[in-house]
């Protein structure tokens, strides 16, 4: 599953010459998904038609309607044919205060509204330095999924971000993120049963581009990737789709 989050960039005009520079070059093996701007989304879904790739939402909100100004409807994204929506990102939890209780909150709304969540979670500097890394990994997704079924968590992917690496300029090696992936899995066996987590998507949501991206997707507990600024341009995240064709 390699993911392609966008965050705010690009422009409707942006977004369709990008779906022109794709199109008719998606792997048939692998989930290609875009996550794009609210504003993005209509002219993604439209041109998106009769291809393999699916379209994320990079926010949404856990009512349907109301007065919630600036909010991003979940039953519109749905209606819209939006087929997941990236929740807990390190960047809403912090800037925008986002916790683990809303967070929960978001995951229930998308799967009453006909979308998948992809989960995102990871430690800041002091907390891996105080070795605080497994209890607070495996405390924020009990958190996130409250309360949610064990066919609703089978289809769900959880995002690894190392914030500690992006905090410190520090690159995590492959031996550190299959340590926490197997530590997610694990996480969710436990609350679900092994079934269930060899079920999810665990990707990886740190520095991921074309340079890494095989080591990354040989770990044992990988299965797949969500990229920041290499997907911005078609060329490159075409070549992350087609990562096996990568020579080393």
């Amino acid at each position: 599953m390699i993911v392609g989050n966008w965050k705010m960039n690009k422009g409707p005009k942006e977004a369709m010459t990008f779906m022109q520079a794709i199109k008719g070059k998606l792997p048939d093996d692998v989930i290609s998904v875009i996550a794009a701007p609210a504003l993005d989304l209509s002219t993604l879904l439209t041109a998106a038609q009769g291809t393999p790739l699916k379209i994320a939402s990079e926010n949404s909100y856990f009512e349907e309607a109301g007065a919630f100004m600036g909010e991003s409807s979940p039953q519109v994204l749905g209606d819209m044919g939006v087929t997941y929506g990236i929740i807990g990102y390190s960047q809403r939890r912090g800037f925008f205060g986002e916790t683990d209780a809303i967070i929960n909150r978001k995951a229930k709304a998308l799967f009453r509204n006909h979308m998948t969540p992809i989960l995102c979670c990871g430690e800041n500097a002091k907390i891996r330095t105080d070795g605080k890394t497994d209890e607070w990994i495996s405390g924020q997704i009990n958190d996130d999924l409250t309360d949610l079924t064990a066919a609703q968590v089978a289809t769900m992917s959880i995002v690894y971000e190392p914030i500690w690496a992006t905090d410190t300029g520090q690159t995590v090696t492959l031996p550190q993120l299959q340590t926490v992936a197997q530590l997610i899995r694990q996480t969710i066996a436990g609350l679900y049963g092994h079934d269930v987590a060899q079920q999810v998507h665990i990707l990886y949501g740190g520095s991921v581009d074309t340079t890494n991206i095989r080591g990354i997707m040989a770990q044992n507990d990988i299965d797949g990737v969500l990229i920041g600024t290499a997907s911005l341009d078609p060329a490159s995240f075409l070549k992350l789709v087609h990562y096996n064709n990568i020579n080393d």
